[in-house]
């Protein structure tokens, strides 16, 4: 596990498999994403040499269903007072009410998945949600994260723009892989992912945090440039 200062509030955790974002509001935290089930350790550790401790999460905040992004969320909301949000398409399938729908993978996705080892990541273990999310709704951290509804990599995909530091968290709808912006893989409806990749590239938005890979800054530049180039 490694820790990546990317702000004074903000830090990235690169895990076992997959990465999570750690938000910082005066000793209040706030986990984007969790890792897969066995992260929990690991964030723990990465809490504490920041010099905070796990009763200090007050959100976790998952943005789709997916085992390397909501794996962890189980062991987390039993760390004290957490409030567990997710979309509310994603809901059912985080609270283990419905299995799981697979990706439509492409020929060259299926090599790529079993290439990563991805199809033996652990299930996410069940974990409830204490508030389902809809686009356009805002989340009391990081002086205010709206929520935006991008559709396609899973139903109930999530992005979060946080206006006042220019800060995008964009879930698997992009990635940034030895250093080029990508489209996500791996998606329920590649043509909504791409629309939904539209949708983000407008967003105003000096750093994006993005589902794997290093952050993009100058967000927005890099993200019109990707998008000027995705078939209509």
């Amino acid at each position: 596990m490694k820790i990546v200062a990317i702000r004074p509030e903000l830090h990235l955790l690169l895990l076992e498999f997959g990465q999570a974002y750690l938000w910082n509001d005066a000793g209040k935290l706030t986990l984007v994403d969790t890792g897969i089930a066995t992260s929990g350790k690991d964030i723990a550790a990465a809490i504490e040499e920041l010099g905070f401790s796990k009763s200090d999460v007050r959100h976790v905040v998952l943005t789709h269903f997916h085992e390397d992004h909501s794996g962890g969320a189980a062991e987390i909301s039993r760390w004290g007072d957490v409030t567990v949000l997710a979309h509310r398409l994603e809901t059912p399938v985080i609270r283990g009410d419905t299995p799981a729908p697979p990706p439509n993978f492409t020929d060259e996705e299926r090599a790529l998945h079993r290439d990563l080892g991805a199809h033996l990541l652990p299930a996410a273990p069940p974990c409830r949600v204490d508030r389902e999310l809809e686009d356009g709704d805002v989340i009391d951290f990081g002086g205010g994260a709206r929520v935006i509804h991008t559709p396609g990599h899973t139903d109930g995909s999530i992005a979060l723009h946080l206006p006042r530091p220019g800060v995008l968290f964009t879930g698997d709808t992009v990635a940034h892989i030895d250093g080029q912006v990508v489209p996500g893989v791996f998606n329920l409806d590649r043509a909504e992912m791409l629309r939904s990749f539209r949708r983000l590239a407008e967003v105003d938005a000096r750093l994006a945090c993005v589902g794997h890979g290093e952050p993009l800054f100058d967000a927005h530049a890099a993200l019109t440039a990707v998008a000027a180039t995705l078939p209509a």
